[in-house]
């Protein structure tokens, strides 16, 4: 248990309280969310609980005033995330109290990634992160197709559970571990999950769709190609009347190429911080799009 002090906004002694939480904070973590201009529902909440842990203080009367998440993969990877600290509430060390709880979590060999926001980003590099990579985040008001698909050779079909094991392949090759049980769980969460099959009916490609409070979430999308990525992308997001957004690691041109010409707009580029490594677990150029910042 940690007692700091000093709250302005109570002139008096408050003790503060780091917790793991559980389903029933789900609500104060959503409050925390909203009060940063953040946008996790109870659906994104509860996929992170599945998936790993959220770490946090509460104040004496019980509310969330801090978060970090940490998402543990198969074997040497972890991504934290949702670093929030309620604005009354900040200079206080909090947001890296909750982050050390999260490393403290998992073994001094896992490599732990995160995408740092522009505050949180000379927190990290204190706390020994590295940058070794971008994330290009794109956002659209609308999003309107002029490719022509109709001459590929793919077929697009919604998932089925028989597709799974080649979904986690292909995922894990494209993100460098193994993570099923996020997989898992974000299929549930998802309001669509396809898969591309070639000629043969192999499975060469996927991607998933994601209903936030905001935007539709485009992502993970793993592809052998750009083609195949923008043809995952254009079947996602062409029924959508809305906001959307993606998150496009680097290395990927032609296709974010594909984004600014049909109603996407960069809105940042921020740092993949990474600790406990020097680079990323290698990758085979196939991600196209991330799940969300939080899971890397």
């Amino acid at each position: 248990m940690f007692f700091l002090g000093g709250i302005n906004e109570l002139n008096t002694y408050n003790p503060l309280q780091l917790v793991l939480f559980d389903v029933n904070d789900i609500p104060g973590l959503i409050a925390l969310s909203d009060s940063v201009g953040w946008d996790y529902n109870e659906f994104e909440i509860t996929t992170v609980m599945l998936s790993g842990k959220i770490f946090g203080h509460k104040n004496a009367e019980g509310k969330i005033v801090s978060s970090a998440a940490i998402i543990t993969y198969k074997r040497n990877l972890a991504s934290i995330g949702m670093v929030i600290v309620h604005e009354n509430y900040r200079g206080l060390g909090l947001g890296k109290l909750a982050t050390q709880k999260c490393i403290d979590s998992v073994s001094e060999h896992t490599a732990i990634m995160l995408v740092a926001t522009k505050d949180g980003e000379p927190l990290y590099k204190k706390m020994g992160f590295t940058t070794v990579d971008y994330i290009h985040k794109y956002l659209a008001d609308n999003y309107n197709s002029a490719k022509n698909f109709a001459s590929y050779e793919w077929s697009l079909e919604d998932f089925q559970e028989p597709d799974f094991a080649d979904i986690v392949s292909l995922d894990e090759a494209a993100f460098g571990d193994q993570r099923s049980n996020f997989l898992r769980n974000r299929i549930k969460q998802s309001k669509r999950c396809i898969v591309v099959k070639d000629h043969q009916a192999n499975i060469i490609g996927f991607g998933m769709s994601i209903a936030g409070p905001l935007n539709l979430i485009l992502g993970p999308i793993v592809a052998p190609d750009p083609q195949t990525a923008t043809y995952i992308l254009d079947a996602l997001a062409q029924d959508h009347h809305g906001k959307l957004r993606i998150d496009v690691p680097s290395g990927h041109a032609e296709f974010t190429k594909f984004l600014e010409q049909n109603g996407f707009t960069k809105a940042n580029t921020p740092p993949v911080m990474i600790l406990h490594a020097k680079k990323m677990p290698a990758r085979n150029n196939t991600l196209f799009a991330i799940a969300a910042q939080i899971f890397g």
